[in-house]
């Protein structure tokens, strides 16, 4: 996700690459760096679940990856339009054919050059790979569609010369370009990563702006300048440590106590009105597309019957939500699609208005359903930040109160919770969602397309029609108005609930600069931004 205009090395990268020793605990932090612009970043989000870029869809995973690795194309801070990277030019001949020049003379941290050959195999690999941790499916417009054996199509993609990659896609989808902006679209040496397997030695190597030169998996990454990069994301910052924390307290405790220098991800609203309050540091709100949202089973259990979904959602109360669980810290969201993004509208507030027992109660009996209702909600406590529970209590208790449900409230830790949810343990669970590239099909197709990601049984071919649609349309009206019906259609089946939209917040001490700009929608934190003063 970044660019390319040549640089000067960074003079006494040897000394650079010298790095921190590793902490002994996730609760403790580093002392800090005695170089100029260096800084600590400090996080809750330890779950890297692969550097590889093949077997990870993950933000813990992709903010290293960012970092270490180019795509095509990239997002600059603030904006919502792909713009040059490693390619000086990405454009579509017709809705079916991108073509890509790349920059001349970038090189990988190890100084192979970088070639179009390399991007056929980055792709080819990560889809022959097909890792269940993965984000090759972002790529599946390249695919031969196998599930057995998937592989490239054949003349997916074309490389004429060593700077000129040409995709020929499956179907019309104007959302390509954007897929080109997410680490699933890094660029990888051949030279280094075998074609079958994941890189598994910690060997990693990109041409972005950083190296990774120290990693320990749930406790600390060191990266430093890349030495051969040549874009125009100069890192400010020769040296970045990446601490990661188990809980938002210690995280808090250590940027309030300047242990760390930034913190980004994941505070409570408690902590951060506590930080607030702290001279020794800045809050940054900044503009975020975070999405909390609620699933449920349509092929089984009370989530089976639609009236039931549609009297969920006539009762769910979005505003004592975000009030009572996140201290107001969020939006309530009456669509899947983000407020500013192309075709978003307020379809769930159209279709059921104000929360409502007389208009639940009357959606039942017309479907004939006896009620107390029994229903199990489900969450996990820890990967969505410390207010979970209290969210899934609140609409156990708004359900409950209605006296047309009889609701229940489990939870389990990550790892498992991904299994069980899928298994049908809970009827109606809690997911959240960070946008995979700014476009407002990433918050409809991952959800809505044949059960969505996570396999919810929900089918439509409406749906289906609606979505291959608009991904195609080149009229931005037309489009738009496609997006309405599916965020409508959506509000009629109930396949998921809207729950709230969030803000990217980031929290710096007062010597650092370059931390506000990188806290936008597309949830990248671009390293070679901030530094420390000092």
């Amino acid at each position: 996700m970044n660019r390319t205009r040549q640089v000067a090395a960074i003079a006494g990268v040897a000394a650079v690459a010298t790095v921190l020793a590793a902490c002994g605990s996730k609760n403790s932090a580093p002392s800090g760096s005695n170089t100029a612009g260096n800084y600590i970043l400090g996080t809750t989000d330890s779950s890297v679940t692969s550097i590889d870029p093949a077997g990870a869809y993950d933000l813990p995973s992709w903010t290293l990856q960012y970092n270490i690795y180019q795509q095509l194309v990239t997002y600059q801070p603030g904006s919502t339009k792909p713009t040059p990277y490693a390619a000086k030019s990405c454009a579509y001949s017709d809705p079916k054919t991108v073509k890509c020049v790349l920059n001349s003379g970038q090189e990988f941290s190890n100084g192979d050059p970088v070639t179009a050959q390399d991007i056929t195999y980055s792709f080819k690999r990560s889809i022959v790979i097909n890792d269940p941790n993965g984000a090759w499916s972002l790529l599946s417009d390249l695919s031969n569609g196998s599930t057995k054996h998937p592989d490239l199509a054949d003349g997916a993609i074309e490389t004429p010369n060593d700077t000129t990659v040409v995709f020929h896609l499956n179907a019309p989808d104007l959302t390509f370009i954007q897929a080109l902006t997410t680490p699933a679209a890094s660029i990888i040496d051949p030279k280094v990563y075998p074609s079958d397997k994941l890189l598994t030695d910690g060997k990693d190597i990109g041409s972005g702006p950083y190296q990774l030169s120290q990693y320990s998996p749930g406790e600390q990454a060191v990266l430093t300048a890349n030495p051969h990069y040549s874009g125009p994301n100069t890192p400010k910052a020769a040296q970045v440590t990446v601490q990661y924390f188990n809980s938002d307290t210690a995280l808090s405790t250590a940027i309030g106590n300047g242990q760390v220098d930034v913190a980004w991800r994941t505070f409570s609203p408690q902590e951060i009105k506590t930080l607030q309050g702290n001279s020794k540091v800045n809050v940054y709100p900044g503009k975020g597309s975070e999405f909390r949202y609620w699933v449920f089973h349509t092929q089984k259990g009370p989530g089976a019957n639609p009236a039931v979904r549609q009297a969920v959602a006539q009762l769910i109360d979005r505003d004592a939500i975000a009030s009572r669980a996140y201290d107001g810290t969020v939006n309530p969201a009456y669509s899947t699609v983000p407020p500013g993004f192309q075709g978003a509208n307020q379809a769930f507030q159209t279709a059921y208005g104000s929360p409502s027992v007389a208009k639940a109660k009357a959606i039942l009996s017309q479907a004939g359903v006896t009620t107390p209702v029994a229903i199990k909600l489900g969450y996990t406590p820890s990967h969505y930040g410390p207010n979970s529970v209290d969210e899934a209590d609140e609409l156990a208790s708004e359900l409950n109160k209605s006296k047309l449900f009889k609701a229940t409230v489990d939870d389990a830790e990550w790892n498992q919770y991904q299994d069980l949810e899928k298994q049908g343990v809970y009827d109606l669970y809690q997911l959240g969602w960070f946008p995979d590239y700014l476009d407002p099909d990433d918050y409809l197709s991952p959800f809505l397309r044949d059960g969505g990601f996570f396999v919810n049984g929900y089918t439509s071919k409406k749906m289906d029609n609606l979505l291959t649609k608009e991904r195609g349309q080149t009229d931005a009206t037309q489009r738009g108005a496609t997006i309405g019906k599916i965020e409508a259609l959506t509000a009629k089946d109930v396949p998921m609930i809207p729950s709230w939209f969030g803000q990217n917040t980031g929290i710096a001490n007062k010597d650092m600069t370059g931390v506000e700009p990188t806290l936008d929608q597309a949830y990248i934190f671009r390293m070679w931004l901030p530094s420390k003063s000092g």
